[in-house]
């Protein structure tokens, strides 16, 4: 029973005892416009959690993420706004994302200074230059067609929530079933067998890095088109939330264990929790303490699983 509750299928058992309970207890929880918000509601946490679960499966953190979508979300408003061109603006946040991440990954893997410690830094760096850049102002959309990336909808569903089933898609087949996946939880297992194996370690780490700021920027920008601006300080918070989805979905902290199905669930239990409160009306302080439950328990599970699967 104890192995059945820490495994992928007790995280399915979770989830559907947390989605009958609040469906009972909780008005207007099914309806359809509540589950379509609900699923608008995890888009940010949900897709940045793609390449979060890579970070961590290969032994690594990173705690810039929240301040790269707010960056990148800025860039694209501003770029658009400049340049007249939704296309530019968005082409120059994915490069942004992509070069912070980059440089993360480059001084993590090349100087060896610890991941927790240059992305903090990173965090600090990149959320200044967003408050720089805009004046510590929030910069308005100018081209109606910006807000429409978050307005338009495919079969009836909002295009960010497709944006999201796509990414966990490709990361969920890059994760399983490609060479590079293969060597993101071999690197977290052992770094150091792997690089006797023949695996580029720190090639490996700065692709995912990059990655992470890539799927930061797509974030940003869906954002940005969501709340009709850029936001300095948009996203406060997130790599918490994005970190515990994960941790809860079965990412291991200590590297070398992941899937995206157990990361689809943490994302949807934090969602859960996240609209319950909101339908309840619980005020926004008491919802700071279930965060911090909800990161504790993540935690909790994880040393759990760690220890059963130290014991086989």
């Amino acid at each position: 029973m104890k192995k059945l509750l820490l495994g992928e299928q007790g995280l399915l058992v979770i989830f559907v005892l947390a989605f009958v309970l609040v469906a009972i207890f909780v008005p207007n929880f099914l309806t359809g416009r509540n589950m379509l918000g609900l699923l608008q509601s995890v888009v940010t946490v949900g897709i940045v959690a793609c390449t979060m679960m890579l970070c961590l499966a290969a032994r690594d953190f990173d705690l810039s993420v929240g301040s790269i979508v707010a960056f990148t979300g800025m860039v694209a408003v501003m770029v658009s706004n400049g340049s007249g061109s939704i296309l530019l603006g968005a082409a120059a946040a994915l490069a942004c994302g992509a070069i912070v991440g980059w440089l993360n990954g480059l001084v993590i893997a090349k100087f060896h200074i610890n991941a927790l410690i240059t992305t903090l830094a990173t965090m600090q760096i990149v959320r200044g230059l967003a408050l720089i850049a805009s004046e510590g102002r929030a910069v308005g959309i100018n081209d109606p067609a910006f807000f429409n990336i978050a307005l338009s909808k495919f079969l009836t569903i909002p295009t960010p929530i497709w944006a999201m089933a796509a990414l966990f898609a490709i990361f969920g087949f890059v994760l399983n079933r490609s060479v590079f996946g293969k060597n993101v939880l071999a690197i977290g297992g052992n770094p150091e067998a792997s690089r006797l194996a023949g695996v580029r370690v720190d090639r490996s780490r700065i692709c995912i890095f990059a990655l992470q700021g890539l799927v930061c920027a797509i974030a940003g920008i869906l954002l940005a088109s969501r709340i009709t601006s850029g936001q300095p300080n948009a996203a406060v918070g997130l790599e918490l939330a994005v970190i515990s989805a994960c941790v809860l979905g079965g990412v291991s902290l200590a590297g070398g264990r992941a899937t995206m199905t157990g990361v689809i669930v943490g994302v949807m239990i934090m969602g859960i929790a996240e609209n319950a409160m909101n339908l309840l009306n619980i005020p926004a302080f008491y919802q700071y303490i279930v965060r911090g439950v909800i990161l504790l328990l993540a935690v909790f599970l994880d040393n759990l699983r760690s220890r059963a699967l130290g014991r086989r």
